[in-house]
């Protein structure tokens, strides 16, 4: 008995092998017929999409098929936008109010990002300028612009009366304006030449009007670069350094704040982006001088107005010679 139980489990074994010798055998033999219906099922997909893509051409046939199974409209979008479409589901950066954009620049941010990772960049020292000034030798200077943030705000933005009055062309015109101030303020000559020709250098490079930063300068500090306020502005245009301690950056640091060559650049920059943001001259110069959420002044837009006023007056009274001197910046003509 028990040797017949061997026998019918030893021809269960070679039966099971025999099955799966079998499976093998036709999974072998039926290989290439699998690969061949592999093969036509994807050159079918490519030809459904590529008719698709063709457009209809024939109205019949395959290209019913395709615009069965893909309908006409997402094929116009495909071929029309391409992938860029997916760009609409990325989150769109929020534009900042215009409150939060002018307390952005007041306490050292910059439209969207640290005013830090902007000025990181590397930024082109300026070529040798050839502009008419007082004291040319300014515009020989290797100090880094600052024109790349500047030409950020819109022209259009701009108060008519901020932008260059062209008073500040002329030499006799620059003269005529560091006489006014070197006998209103009892300055060395050499001193006030260098900033009357930086003024005018950098109301270029950043297109703001000189007349107007110079009458700033003379209101916040009366031409000494040594100034310092109680709150911490320093400089000629008594900038808050710590303040603005990130756009120094591009400038070395805060130990170069009251260098008249940075600190006028940056406050003529901050200036022109509160005109800009406000949208007008005496909303600027009232958040400019920290009176943001007060309800006037205290006086200092009539003061700078007045100031300015009377520098065009003193500009317009000089004789000077016809235009005879071609500015240019950075070796493109200057905006004017």
């Amino acid at each position: 008995m028990i040797t017949s139980f061997i026998a019918k489990l030893n021809d269960l074994r070679l039966a099971q092998h025999t099955s799966a010798s079998s499976k093998a055998l036709l999974a072998y033999a039926l290989s290439p017929i699998y690969r061949v219906i592999n093969g036509l099922v994807l050159v079918s997909v490519f030809a459904i999409v590529g008719l698709w893509l063709s457009g209809n051409g024939t109205q019949a046939g395959a290209f019913d098929l395709a615009r069965v199974l893909v309908p006409e409209e997402a094929r116009q979008i495909v071929w029309n936008q391409g992938f860029g479409i997916l760009d609409q589901y990325q989150e769109p950066a929020q534009a900042a109010p215009a409150d939060k954009e002018i307390i952005a620049v007041m306490y050292g941010k910059f439209m969207g990002g640290s005013v830090a990772s902007s000025l990181s960049k590397p930024a082109a020292i300026p070529k040798q300028q050839a502009i008419a000034l007082l004291m040319p030798s300014v515009a020989n200077a290797q100090v880094r612009p600052i024109s790349h943030l500047s030409d950020r705000i819109p022209a259009s933005k701009i108060d008519p009366q901020a932008q260059d009055s062209k008073l500040m062309v002329s030499v006799q015109n620059q003269r005529a304006v560091a006489d006014f101030f070197e006998k209103k303020y009892k300055l060395d000559r050499s001193k006030i030449e260098g900033y009357v020709s930086n003024t005018v250098l950098i109301a270029k490079e950043i297109n703001i009007d000189p007349v107007l930063l110079l009458a700033v300068i003379s209101v916040e500090s009366n031409f000494n670069p040594l100034t310092k306020s109680g709150a911490g502005a320093e400089g000629l245009m008594q900038v808050m350094t710590l303040v603005h301690k990130d756009k120094y950056a591009l400038y070395g640091g805060v130990d170069d704040a009251i260098k008249p060559e940075v600190n006028i650049r940056v406050g003529a920059y901050i200036l022109k982006y509160l005109i800009a943001t406000t949208g007008s001259l005496r909303g600027g110069l009232k958040y400019y001088v920290g009176a943001a959420n007060a309800e006037n002044d205290g006086g200092y837009a009539d003061k700078v107005m007045a100031e300015r006023n009377r520098l065009i007056v003193l500009c317009q009274s000089t004789p000077t010679p016809g235009s005879q001197n071609k500015l240019t910046l950075n070796g493109k003509s200057l905006r004017s």
